[in-house]
């Protein structure tokens, strides 16, 4: 059967050099032999403090989908990607390994063994692209959203960047900002897809549509009764909130702001709103924000904010700088030792060997070090940090996002304070290797 383009599963999603590897190993006879790959950050983006973990659920899912169809054998083959060998092979392709990881919306720091996959080479190795292209952008967006919530100090966040992305990259990020700890998301496919929560105003071609703001207004109220947010800066802001609240009556949901000087505009627009007897109407800040520009509306008498551009480009981060790499293999076929292997390239050294991870904790409770280890924790020592995700290609770890999202804000809440400060530095937490064998 073959799959129309553009409807395919995940199994394309790579990279060519992924199948040269795999054609390599097999006329070699190496593809069999067991290995360990590891997903790490060998640092985090400039000045942050610690990174999330993002997209493990969509990765589980794209997982289950990396199959290869008879369309896209046909394109392999005809242009010359895939030989015989390597078609049979990619033919009954079934990930039959285990995948360990860090469970979605923890926080990881550099060295951290966020996903480990295990398995014959050719089965892995072929993962590869799949597993960074999910987890470098889930988690960049994330981080970038863990900071933005932060920086809001409680005040509920929108996620709102569809506009300002791929449109499936729009999902992913509504996704990975809903773990981070943003209330709501503008992305419909999001709402549907993942049951996130969504809201949304209206854009100044609403009111444009209208003679005046006041038609504009009448218009929404009703049609969506008297607690919509009004979109208050297409012309005066001054004349919009009163004609607002003329409209909608003291009842009134919220005013958007959108444009000028945010902290000045919505100190004017509250005074305005009391004095009108509006007092409950909320005020809702959006425009380019980031995380600096929503920690320095914290004296504003804001009620949330909307993030959009920003968010699903982390920030000025828009990898999480994640990298896969062969730490461990074994010399033959079969059940034999695994063999630590690393690179040795100038900047870019891997450390060899399967591990495993804990957080440290001191006595209240407080992360004091990312513990890294060739043997798995011992109970009592910290808070081990890999979960078992598949199981001989089965699925055994897949959890709802909202499990995601509560997890995460017990691991910000398990860092140091240090750690939830904007400002440039080091990460929160040193990550420390230990050999445990003897």
């Amino acid at each position: 059967m073959t799959t129309e383009p553009g409807r395919a599963g995940t199994a394309l999603l790579t990279d060519h050099y992924e199948l040269t590897m795999v054609r390599g190993a097999l006329h070699s006879g190496t593809a069999q032999r067991r290995s360990v790959f590891e997903v790490f950050a060998r640092y985090l983006p400039h000045g942050r403090r610690y990174g999330v973990v993002a997209g493990m659920g969509r990765l589980l899912e794209a997982l289950k989908a990396f199959r290869f169809d008879s369309g896209q054998l046909d394109f392999l083959g005809a242009a010359g990607i895939a030989d015989d060998l390597t078609l049979s092979f990619l033919e009954s392709y079934r990930f039959g390994g285990d995948v360990w990881g860090y469970a979605e919306g923890d926080c990881y720091f550099p060295g951290s063994p966020i996903l480990v996959v295990e398995g014959t080479f050719a089965e892995a190795v072929i993962l590869e692209t799949l597993a960074l292209s999910i987890l470098n952008h889930d988690c960049a967006v994330a981080a970038a959203g863990s900071r933005m919530v932060i920086a809001a100090r409680g005040r509920p966040l929108i996620e709102m960047g569809s506009r300002r992305t791929h449109e499936r990259a729009a999902v992913a990020s509504a996704r990975a900002a809903y773990i981070a700890g943003f209330a709501s998301t503008s992305n419909l496919q999001a709402g549907y897809q993942y049951r996130i929560p969504t809201s949304g105003t209206s854009a100044h071609a609403f009111t444009l549509l209208f003679d005046d703001e006041r038609h504009a207004f009448q218009a929404q109220v009703d049609a969506l009764g008297t607690g919509t947010t009004l979109l208050a800066d297409t012309y005066d802001v001054a004349m919009a909130v009163a004609t607002a609240v003329e409209v909608a009556g003291p009842d009134l949901g919220a005013v958007r702001i959108d444009s000028g000087d945010l902290g000045v505009v919505a100190s004017e627009v509250r005074a305005q709103l009391d004095a009108l007897g509006a007092r409950k109407t909320r005020i809702v800040l959006t425009g380019d924000l980031d995380e600096h520009s929503i920690a320095a509306l914290a004296a504003a008498p804001a009620d949330g904010y909307g993030a959009g551009t920003s968010l699903v480009i982390g920030s000025g981060a828009p990898t999480a700088a994640l990298v896969y790499k062969l730490v461990a293999r074994a010399d033959g076929p079969g059940p034999g030792p695994l063999r630590p292997v690393a690179k040795r390239s100038v900047g870019k050294p891997s450390r060899g060997g399967r591990k495993w991870a804990m957080r440290e904790l001191d006595a209240a409770g407080i992360a004091v070090a990312e513990r890294v280890t060739d043997t798995p924790p011992e109970p009592g020592r910290g808070r081990p940090l890999l979960q078992l995700l598949v199981r001989d290609g089965e699925t055994v770890g897949a959890e709802s996002i909202d499990a995601a999202r509560a997890r995460h804000r017990a691991a910000i809440a398990e860092l140091p304070s240090h750690a939830r400060q904007l400002s440039r530095g080091y990460p929160a937490i040193p990550t420390t290797f230990v050999p445990e064998r003897d």
